[in-house]
């Protein structure tokens, strides 16, 4: 089964389009959070991933836009409040068992509290080996990660939205799982709204 990853788009419709692409045909799609930002909705954003039939979790640019914080980003004109209800109603993690494989999509940290920021070579990358699952999936640091920790794979697939990663030169990423073999496909582009 192949599975395509994205995470931490930030509104930007034309680096998820780009993504899709990228990945082809694949046969579930998975968001890992950050789809918007804090104080920006995106309509478009939304639409194609429900179009997609993604799996999404929320990442903390939604819990902010949801809280009491986000009160005034919320009242915008333009935002689809059905829109807006369904991203709302999405969990902050999320288990799937695809073939036989358990995977466990989180934004941060499979530990509470989350919200850390776990770098690709940061000592903490080990407590990821004690999540009940085959498969952890997460986002929030923009940096790519394919790595087994003990018995877990750990796949980050960096930021199809917004790059932060020196490591690719700054470009955006998403990836492609196969979870029979376990390869992992991490592909990089051009963020399209800056001319590459």
């Amino acid at each position: 089964m192949k599975v395509g990853i994205v995470s931490d788009l930030h509104c930007n419709i034309l680096g998820l389009d780009l993504a899709l692409d990228a990945m082809g045909d694949v046969d579930e799609l998975l968001c890992l959070g950050d789809s918007i930002f804090e104080y920006q909705f995106s309509n478009d954003v939304v639409t194609r991933l429900i179009e997609r039939r993604a799996h999404i979790i929320q990442g903390n640019h939604e819990e902010v836009f949801m809280s009491p914080a986000g009160i005034r980003a919320r009242q915008r004109p333009g935002i689809d409040p059905a829109l807006m209800a369904f991203l709302a109603k999405q969990p902050h993690r999320r288990y799937l068992s695809l073939g036989t494989k358990r995977l466990l999509l989180i934004h941060s940290t499979p530990w509470e509290p989350r919200g850390e920021y776990i770098h690709p070579h940061s000592s903490k990358m080990e407590r990821f080996a004690e999540a009940d699952a085959d498969i952890v999936l997460y986002g929030h640091t923009h940096c790519q990660v394919v790595k087994r920790v003990g018995s877990v794979l750990v796949i980050n697939p960096g930021s199809a939205g917004d790059a932060r990663d020196s490591r690719n030169d700054r470009q955006l990423s998403c990836a492609v799982l196969d979870t029979v073999s376990e390869e992992v496909r991490v592909i990089d582009y051009p963020d399209p709204r800056f001319g590459g």
